[in-house]
């Protein structure tokens, strides 16, 4: 089942000889349980699509379907409780609220939707899973780095996205604790079947997913191929 597709996918930054196409007509199918790697270098135009794609920005031109709605055509408001309903995120510096336990963090998208309730079995579960449940009451300050980025996975499968979008969720750990986290994600993405889109400079990391593809110039590419 298709979860995610992007028609002519456009944002263009500035204008006049300061106009920056940042994303040329992407035109991406992700189907239900994918785990995608887009590998791009710094300013190639990762970022840009996969905040397209989360809704934290809009495009120039272009759709955007996640479940078969467009979400660039939803009002503010809506985008914004479609986005904690339905798409989860992974960054690079963990965005964790340094003043809640790890529990609290975890469970922080649903208690802001008014519309969800907490399943606490399910997140003692996730949090079993990611060897974090003895570690609940802890502080991030209290963690590793490697803990830090579990727990930021967990709160992004706490109300079980369809789509988990990944901003160079490895980009700030050693190279043992980066095979767990994608470990982590792998085990994830098969359990659960969710879909995930990471973005990477990492060839290595990539090689981990079911699918690559490219990013140069705001262009998107299968690897290895043409134009998508």
């Amino acid at each position: 089942m298709e979860i995610l597709k992007t028609v002519n996918l456009t944002k263009i930054y500035g204008y006049g000889e300061n106009k920056v196409l940042a994303l040329n007509k992407a035109n991406l199918e992700v189907k239900q349980g994918e785990f995608i790697a887009i590998l791009g270098t710094s300013g190639s135009g990762k970022s840009t699509f996969l905040n397209l794609v989360g809704g934290l920005d809009t495009p120039t031109k272009g759709e955007i379907f996640v479940k078969g709605k467009d979400i660039s055509k939803l009002k503010k408001e809506e985008q914004t409780i479609f986005r904690r309903r339905y798409i989860g995120f992974v960054f690079q510096n963990y965005s964790l609220m340094p003043v809640l336990n790890v529990y609290d963090n975890v469970v922080l998208p649903i208690s802001f939707d008014k519309g969800q309730r907490i399943n606490h079995e399910y997140i003692k579960s996730l949090l079993t899973e990611l060897g974090l449940w003895d570690k609940r009451k802890k502080y991030p300050n209290e963690l590793s780095g490697g803990q830090q980025q579990r727990v930021a996975i967990a709160r992004a499968l706490a109300n079980k996205p369809a789509i988990i979008l990944a901003d160079e969720p490895t980009g700030n750990l050693d190279s043992k604790t980066t095979s767990e986290v994608i470990g982590v994600l792998k085990s994830s993405s098969h359990k659960y079947n969710q879909t995930i889109i990471m973005v990477t400079h990492n060839e290595i990391i990539a090689q981990a997913c079911d699918r690559i593809l490219r990013i140069e110039d705001g262009i998107l590419r299968k690897a290895g191929e043409q134009d998508v």
